[in-house]
């Protein structure tokens, strides 16, 4: 999202801008991919490279010819607009040589903060300034996977992507990929490393999306979120511990099945009775100390299942991540409004001990939040949106294993808080 050609900004007026697109790429059709873990109930492929606007950089098998380049002009600052489309992976960035300046998230200002390394969860997007103040050279811009569970369970690749930062008046031919140096990445596991940057973001302003900062909920909501498994008699999946059983994940233990007679926003507007059920629960089916032993029951149950918010309604969701299999850091998109990010943790969530932790001051504006891995992270918004908004794990697999469900916010009053008619040209499912 871009500022109005008029806008004024909360920082300096940059220099240029450049974008990075951070991604995956797979020698195979990614939908195969996905369809052959579907079918076999376990793991799927990783990706074959990571990319930065589509080309991976020197350290694949490439050549230098084919990395992306960012050309810049020592003395001036730049605005980088970094989104991370990646399918299934969490991912650090950092520049050699260069400091980076969080200025906005998610289309939402935030408070300026500085640092040598990015975390930027799938559906992320951050708005940094760099300054070009280095000697006249080229210097790595790198991306590599952050992934807190144990590489068996969850594989991932290994080398990481890089672009080029180019100086005016720098040579542009380098005579191996080795010549640049990489970035000083944290491990791959540093969930720690990870909160300390989330934790340090800011929100400029506490109204977002039609909406200021909620200071009291009139709804609490406890969504616990993870992994569960399914009995699967032609199964082999070797990694848990009955290789007769295929993975899945839930919210609240539920796994979402997606409609198929119709969607769940046509099935609301026309009144179309048994596409989906609104009981969706507010606490979990199965409640257990979540970030302790593994529960005796890992298995969920299954349904199309929505919640209902009134219009104007106050939210307060936690989401909680869970031992069931193993703890994993899960990046949770809500569609049609923003929300705010006011606080996380690890360990399970103590509303006694933690509630009062909860920044009400300036928390950032968010439409995809990373719950820490053995973890939680607590949202507010208010409902102001009407219509049918679908809510989701931004890891692809997971949002295919099931963990998925659907908020319907009726409607208020007057044309401007009604849910409007579809489109004449709305495509047929």
């Amino acid at each position: 999202m871009l500022p109005k050609a008029d806008a004024v900004l909360p920082y300096p007026k940059p220099a240029d801008e450049h974008l990075l697109y951070l991604g995956e790429w797979w020698n195979r059709n990614v939908e195969d991919v996905i369809a052959e873990s579907l079918r076999v109930g376990g793991a799927y492929q990783p990706s074959d490279a990571l990319t930065i606007n589509g080309q991976p950089g020197a350290l694949y098998n490439c050549s230098l010819s084919d990395t992306t380049v960012f050309n810049v002009v020592k003395g001036k600052t730049y605005l980088l607009r970094i989104i991370n489309a990646a399918v299934n992976f969490q991912l650090y960035v950092s520049v050699v040589g260069h400091s980076l300046t969080v200025v906005e998230v998610d289309a939402e200002y935030t408070k300026p903060y500085t640092t040598n390394t990015l975390v930027l969860a799938p559906g992320q997007t951050t708005n940094v300034l760099l300054t070009a103040d280095q000697e006249v050279g080229q210097y790595l811009i790198s991306a590599t996977v952050f992934s807190p569970p144990n590489p068996i369970f969850v594989p991932f690749p290994q080398t990481p992507t890089t672009a080029i930062l180019r100086y005016e008046g720098a040579k542009t031919v380098l005579s191996s990929p080795t010549e640049l140096a990489l970035p000083k990445f944290p491990l791959f596991n540093d969930s720690v490393f990870a909160a300390g940057f989330t934790t340090s973001l800011k929100g400029l302003s506490t109204y977002s999306s039609g909406f200021d900062l909620p200071l009291k909920v009139d709804k609490e909501m406890l969504f616990t979120i993870g992994y569960a498994l399914q009995v699967c008699p032609t199964c082999n999946v070797t990694f848990l511990p009955n290789p007769h059983l295929r993975m899945r994940t839930s919210i609240n233990n539920v796994s979402f099945v997606e409609p198929t007679s119709a969607s769940l926003m046509e099935a609301y507007y026309y009144n179309i009775s048994g596409v989906y059920e609104a009981d969706f629960p507010s606490d979990p089916l199965y409640p257990y100390n979540y970030t302790g032993t593994a529960p005796s029951n890992p298995f969920s149950v299954y349904g199309t299942k929505v919640k209902v918010l009134e219009f104007g309604e106050s939210v307060q969701i936690v989401f909680q991540d869970t031992s069931t299999t193993f703890f994993e850091g899960h990046p949770i998109h809500l569609h049609g409004t923003n929300f705010f990010v006011v606080g996380e943790g690890f360990g399970t969530f103590d509303p006694i001990k933690d509630t009062p932790k909860l920044n009400l001051v300036d928390p950032p504006s968010r439409n995809t939040v990373g719950v820490p891995s053995g973890g939680w992270a607590a949202i507010r918004f208010k409902a102001v949106n009407p219509g049918m908004w679908f809510m989701h794990c931004h890891f692809d697999i997971h949002t295919a294993w099931g963990m998925s469900m659907a908020f319907l916010v009726k409607n208020g009053h007057g044309m401007n808080e009604t849910l409007p008619p579809p489109p004449s040209d709305l495509p047929k499912c």
